[in-house]
């Protein structure tokens, strides 16, 4: 049997480290899972730190803004990075949904055979696995 892996969506990444009980529990036992790695993409850093700039994120949030990478590695979570495919691929995407951060998390999640774990339903539409 393959490993089992969850990417996160930058939200429930957002939402497991304030423990915020909008985090489905369904996404909550699979990411504290020591069965299951637990991704999150340089797109979620990219976004979490962009919208911390632009004051979208909550004043308490500057901890892991200003450290993404210290996060992931206090809760064992594996870092993803964005390879030309991905990108390629987020840009080739077909329909509606037009932001950057999301589309990039369907590529990866399409591209590498891995669920998302997100409250969007919209990722619905591009055929990915999504736990929540």
């Amino acid at each position: 049997m393959p490993p089992r892996c969850l990417l996160l969506d930058t939200h429930a990444l957002i939402w497991y480290l304030v423990g915020n009980t909008q985090l489905s529990a369904t996404a909550c036992a699979m990411i504290d899972d020591p069965e299951v790695t637990v991704f999150v993409s340089a797109a979620s850093a990219w976004e979490i730190t962009t919208k911390y700039r632009l004051g979208k994120l909550p004043h308490d949030h500057a901890g892991f803004a200003a450290d993404v990478d210290g996060a992931l590695q206090k809760y064992g979570f594996t870092a993803l990075p964005i390879t030309l495919l991905h990108a390629q691929r987020a840009g080739a995407l077909p329909g509606p949904h037009k932001d950057p951060f999301d589309r990039m998390l369907v590529a990866q999640a399409l591209s590498d055979r891995m669920p998302i774990a997100s409250n969007e339903g919209i990722f619905d539409h591009y055929g990915v696995v999504r736990i929540w």
